[in-house]
């Protein structure tokens, strides 16, 4: 075993490339390059979209403004309700569905998947429930057959949020195409980067249009469809037709270096979530099963980070694995994804109070549970010196 004193784990390493960096000074170096949303993000977002396996791609500026415009998305076609939402997800994930005028439904977790409880799902549907905003958490699947079906039968659009699972599958298939809508973060420290950027995509005409739209002030001129555009102008003759705005919209569009720089990652992205997935099946393999949770269901996940889980709620060896951690600098985050119980945050708590208290399996994630880096990068030897580490308190 290596000296544990120099393990020096962060969060995650640069994955911007010398590679991504000559491709995007090549980019700047032609003659007049556009540097606004152009033909780059035009060729990233079909290319991601092939990737993918589905039919429209809308390049925004990050994940969160990927989620804010979903949300928004969603209310112009479908109007106002309630949706149904994870307990343990990303701030931006609730405060989309709050901004955009819907109701948030909570729902507690399964601890192994980290994904919305399925049971609580349909539980909580209702003749108000406008759709259902599932997250795949650091990397996991949270999707089951039950769940889509009992989806179809009652017509309630999925809306996926894959900004930390890209290259994950349920079935064989890519997370992210099961949706109406799905949401993916090109954030520096996720499978890979652009670094700030987000994608929205769909196999719905219409919520493309829109989306399109509301990336760019609402603009009707941002529409792909001749047929729409003509509408509006037929509609308001008084207006010039280069400035009719649909909706009170935002700018969340991004650039063409950082398409260019998305285009170069998605090469490797596929290679690089292979060895991610056979990082996290060391860790988990490797760790003291009577101490930590192993039993996630990893079939189809692809993981950016390791998820450390006490098995039981032990303050004691919490104590022990912060100061271990600290001692020989492995970066970590407490709560997981998110920081862990979203209804614990001052946000929340203004509007729902003491709620946090009724979700048993997030909050033992929320004071128990960890993530740490996971990386292409990174030596197996560490991992196997982090679970040395680990085992050992």
């Amino acid at each position: 075993m290596t000296n544990l004193k120099t393990l020096n784990l962060p969060l995650m390493q640069n994955n911007i490339t010398r590679e991504d960096l000559d491709v995007a000074i090549a980019f700047l170096q032609q003659d007049d390059p556009i540097l606004t949303q152009s033909t780059q993000v035009k060729a990233f977002e079909q290319e991601w979209s092939d990737w993918l396996g589905v039919k429209y791609s809308v390049f925004v500026n990050s994940g969160s403004s990927a989620n804010v415009i979903t949300m928004c998305a969603l209310r112009e076609t479908y109007g106002l309700g309630e949706v149904i939402v994870p307990t343990l997800t990303w701030v931006s994930d609730i405060s989309s569905v709050l901004q955009a005028g819907f109701k948030p439904v909570f729902v507690d977790i399964n601890p192994r998947t980290l994904g919305m409880d399925v049971e609580q799902v349909l539980q909580k549907i209702t003749p108000n429930t406008k759709a259902v905003f599932l997250t795949h958490i650091l990397g996991y699947n949270a999707l089951n057959q039950e769940l889509l079906d009992a989806l179809k039968a009652r017509n309630i659009p999925l809306i996926e949020d894959v900004c930390e699972s890209h290259g994950a599958t349920f079935e064989g298939r890519k997370l992210g195409s099961y949706g109406l809508i799905s949401n993916f973060s090109f954030y520096y420290a996720h499978h890979m980067s652009t670094i700030e950027g987000g994608m929205v995509c769909t196999n719905d005409k219409n919520i493309y249009e829109t989306l399109r739209m509301l990336r760019s002030h609402g603009m009707v001129r941002e529409s792909t469809s001749d047929e729409l555009k003509k509408s509006y102008w037929e509609a308001y003759p008084d207006l010039n037709p280069d400035f009719i705005f649909a909706f009170p919209a935002y700018n969340v569009r991004s650039t063409e270096i950082n398409a260019v720089i998305g285009r170069s990652q998605l090469k490797r992205l596929d290679k690089n979530n292979e060895l991610r997935t056979e990082n996290l099946k060391l860790f988990l393999s490797n760790l003291d099963t009577t101490k930590y949770q192993t039993d996630f269901e990893i079939e189809g996940s692809c993981n950016y980070a390791f998820t450390l889980v006490l098995r039981q709620a032990d303050q004691i060896l919490y104590e022990k694995v912060t100061t271990a951690l600290r001692e020989h600098k492995v970066e970590f985050r407490r709560g997981t994804s998110g920081g862990g119980n979203q209804l614990r945050q001052p946000y929340l708590r203004k509007l729902f109070g003491e709620e946090y208290s009724k979700y048993p399996n997030v909050n033992h994630i929320h004071f128990y549970g960890f993530y740490i880096g996971n990386y292409p990068t990174l030596e197996k030897s560490k991992i196997l010196d982090l679970c040395a580490l680990l085992n050992s308190l």
